[in-house]
């Protein structure tokens, strides 16, 4: 290594993508100061004095000499205070202090004034980014040590304090207790998984949440107060199949750069609720500074729930749109674009009008018309269109509840039945791109996924007559499989077809 030149490794985080970054320190004798260049933002850049103030309480203080530290690529934006610890090591190692620091060892950590070795966000996609590099080593807080072993393939180790990790890297300091860090709070608590059989009195509900769980479709539940639908909307991630490792991985890494620390891994598909004064922002993501991911994207392989839909701006509801097509959001801002996965199933709860009576035919409704349909349009139609299962919630009566008395199966029951068609699915879909009904391209449905002979000509003639969109044409296919597969058929019947249409109209 040239003499006054120290060089370790950091990772720079762009949503949840990470990108491995070089950072070098240069040591002159000509007066003392401390620049850091390679487009920092303001809290990297204030990691001079977090880094000057560290080094001299872990017992190794920095040379009273001119130090430079170039983050490279310089092109990337560099945000947060994780580069700390990577500035320290190659600092040291410029000054001979720490001899086995090296480019192939990365380091990640926020830096106490007192030489502790702070926990930072976004461990998991750092890891992978370092694995993707060929690190050697990674270097992590201790406090993120239990987060970053969900990474595999890449060697680990953790530090409570500055000293302990120049001491790792060959510095001749002597041992010291460092009180330990507070652990960072956990944003996460284990949801009890709701039980489907507690719905009674709901036939046409049950079967479309056991339908959306099946392909992964998007629905609405409308229907008056107190019918049900956040009861059933509730029971949705119950009856989903565990997360494989490459989406449970996908979920961590959202989780981990959201801030859920050591409860980022996790096998059963996420759930976000937002109420429904949320922001564009809280929805899609972004923020000042770090962009963090919004509900859309921590929601991922998992369900988005909605509830009193009409309530939420109708700005904030159409930016949806794009997401729900593609799988994925882009987050713009003045100082760049970060992306972030959004494969997420949809599930919107609505009352019909105002008051909640429209429709009911048992309780008079006090809206008028006008007012109805001005509610109801605070659903674009666009959304609507990508919303395959659009189904009425009927209110509860005592006739339905002696009709449905242990006509509901448990969750356990409908998981099982979830499986054994996600299974069939699964096989059908194998070599292909998609995973679930819900992703299938039109293309193949007109092609490979045809159904029977005549079974598609309820679809053709509203194609035809203009209620229903190309798009709505797809997707109520797309459903029909779906149902196929709840059966054990081989393809989608014009019964199918018939019962996909069905679930399709409540609008």
């Amino acid at each position: 290594m040239t003499a006054g030149i120290g060089r370790a490794a950091a990772v720079a985080l762009i949503g949840v993508a990470g990108r491995r970054i070089e950072v070098e320190a240069h040591l002159t004798s000509q007066l003392p100061a401390f620049n850091i260049i390679g487009l920092p933002d303001t809290s990297l850049g204030e990691a001079r004095e977090r880094v000057r103030a560290a080094a001299a309480n872990a017992g190794c203080p920095l040379p009273a000499r001119r130090i430079t530290v170039n983050l490279t690529p310089a092109a990337i934006p560099k945000r947060g205070s994780g580069f700390d610890l990577a500035i320290a090591m190659a600092v040291l190692a410029g000054a001979d202090v720490a001899p086995r620091v090296s480019e192939r060892v990365v380091y990640i950590g926020e830096l106490g004034l007192d030489g502790r070795v702070r926990p930072v966000v976004g461990v998991i996609p750092m890891l992978l980014a370092a694995r993707e590099a060929g690190a050697d080593r990674v270097v992590v807080p201790v406090g993120n040590l239990l987060e970053a072993r969900v990474v595999g393939g890449v060697d680990v180790h953790g530090v409570d304090s500055l000293r302990a990790a120049a001491i790792d890297a060959g510095a001749l300091l002597p041992t010291v207790d460092v009180d330990p860090v507070l652990p960072v709070p956990v944003l996460d608590e284990a949801r009890p998984t709701a039980e489907l059989a507690d719905v009674i009195g709901n036939p046409i509900g049950v079967r479309a949440v056991t339908a959306a769980a099946v392909g992964g479709h998007h629905a609405l539940l409308l229907g008056p107060p107190g019918a049900g639908k956040t009861m059933l909307a509730e029971r949705l991630p119950g009856l989903l199949p565990d997360l494989d490792d490459e989406a449970a991985l996908e979920v961590a890494s959202v989780r981990s750069v959201a801030g859920h620390g050591s409860a980022s891994w996790t096998t059963r598909p996420p759930w976000e609720a937002p109420h429904h004064s949320a922001s564009a922002i809280a929805l899609i993501g972004g923020g000042s500074g770090l962009i963090r991911p919004g509900a859309v994207s921590r929601a991922t392989r998992g369900v988005l729930f909605l509830d009193e839909a009409p309530e939420f701006p109708r700005t904030v509801l159409d930016a949806l749109r794009q997401p729900l097509e593609s799988g994925r959001i882009t987050v713009h801002r003045a100082a760049g674009a970060v992306e972030f996965p959004a494969r997420c199933q949809v599930l919107l709860a609505a009352n019909p009008c105002p008051c909640g009576n429209a429709g009911d035919g048992r309780q008079p409704c006090e809206c008028s018309p006008a007012t109805v349909r001005r509610y109801l349009g605070r659903i674009s139609g666009p959304l609507l269109d990508r919303m395959d299962i659009r189904v009425r919630v009927p209110r509860v009566t005592t006739g339905s509840i002696r009709a449905g008395e242990g006509a509901t199966p448990t969750t356990a029951e409908t998981r099982r039945l979830v499986e054994d068609a996600r299974a069939r699915m699964t096989e059908r879909l194998r070599g292909s791109p998609w995973s679930r009904n819900a992703e299938v391209a039109g293309s193949w449905l007109r092609t490979d996924g045809r159904a029977e002979r005549g079974a598609t000509e309820p679809l053709d003639t509203a194609l035809d007559l203009g209620t229903l969109t190309m798009r709505g044409w797809d997707r109520t296919m797309r459903l029909a499989w779906t149902l196929a597969d709840l059966q054990g058929a081989e393809r989608p019947t014009r019964a199918h077809v018939l019962e996909a249409l069905a679930l399709r109209s409540a609008l």
